[in-house]
């Protein structure tokens, strides 16, 4: 009869968006993910141009540049996929987007595809951010450190407040 009331908390398994290294922000070159002026998260330095959901959920955002997904979760948690750094001026040429504004998605399922050379060549960082946006809504995130990751490996869990 113990514990009859109490609620289970609601947790979401966070996966790797790609095959790289996996880093806190805090070794992001960029001051707006680093300085987590967005949220929290992490980042990867991919070897791999396949980008997939971390999450399952709703596609909110597409980024008119391609550099960025939104999905929100079930529970309305906001995590945003911003593939490389600055690449916003590139002006989508380097990404090819899988997905719609609106669509579901289940973690794992192919969210874009970088060309991670084109990245490179104009300049750009290729790192990958993942940024959970409106921080409220966790009670707990993943806390990770520099380690290789394989796309779609569990980074952790994020349980809600």
């Amino acid at each position: 009869m113990f514990g009859l009331f109490k609620t289970k908390e609601k947790k979401t398994v966070i996966l790797a968006p790609t095959t790289g290294t996996l880093m806190p922000l805090d070794d992001v070159t960029d001051d707006v993910f680093s300085q987590k002026m967005m949220g929290d998260g992490f980042a990867v330095q991919p070897e791999d141009d396949q980008v997939i959901a971390p999450a399952g959920g709703t596609i909110s955002t597409v980024f008119p540049t391609k550099h960025a997904i939104g999905i929100t979760t079930s529970e309305g948690l906001d995590i945003l996929i911003h593939m490389g750094l600055d690449t916003v001026e590139l002006e989508g040429k380097p990404f090819s987007i899988a997905v719609s504004l609106n669509d579901h998605v289940e973690a794992g399922q192919a969210l874009a595809t970088m060309n991670r050379d084109q990245i490179k060549a104009s300049g750009y960082d290729d790192t990958i951010v993942v940024i959970y946006t409106n921080m409220e809504k966790l009670k707990n995130y993943p806390t990770v450190v520099r380690e290789h990751v394989v796309r779609g490996s569990q980074i952790g869990e994020i349980v809600y407040a």
